[in-house]
């Protein structure tokens, strides 16, 4: 199975996984596919993500697109893992986009100086870079929530477990 990203048995990360199932969909039907995936991907709830990933899986077959509704089974659990966490930290557990544009300033110098010297001359100008990049980071949404996620406060679709009851 050809991938736009490889290692699509490691990934978790939507954006990603979109691209490759949609590189197994024909030109034709991708906006199509765009949209049945979306709503796979902002349900609500898991039970509701399942329900559009069906809808999804039924339309690739229709079209003899088999390998898309195999890929994007690949891994599920982990894909829909975010449902386990507060709802306002959903949109930055579905990608791995904040974390890679995180690391490319340094990935950026670290091509254009070549020679970095010593490995702890290298991991000082990596500590550095990212020092100075994190003064224009904000602030993740529901960062207070954090010690929650932290202490293993159980959440569901978004809500705590402990908040749901009551």
């Amino acid at each position: 199975m050809s991938n736009v990203y490889p290692d699509a048995a490691e990934q978790r990360c939507w954006n990603h996984r979109m691209r490759n199932v949609l590189n197994c969909v024909g030109k034709k039907r991708q906006g199509e596919a765009k949209e049945l995936l979306r709503k796979v991907m902002y349900a609500p709830s898991r039970k509701e993500a399942e329900a559009a990933k069906k809808v999804f899986c039924e339309w690739a077959r229709s079209y003899q697109y088999e390998k898309a509704a195999v890929l994007l089974d690949v891994d599920w659990d982990r894909m829909i893992a975010y449902y386990a966490f507060p709802k306002e930290h959903w949109k930055h557990l579905r990608t791995t986009n904040p974390t890679e544009s995180t690391f490319a300033t340094i990935r950026l110098r670290h091509r254009r100086t070549k020679g970095n010297g010593t490995r702890r001359a290298c991991l000082a100008m990596m500590f550095k870079l990212a020092q100075s990049a994190q003064r224009g980071w904000r602030l993740l949404d529901g960062a207070k929530l954090l010690p929650d996620v932290i202490q293993g406060i159980l959440f569901k679709d978004g809500v705590r477990l402990d908040q749901a009851a009551a």
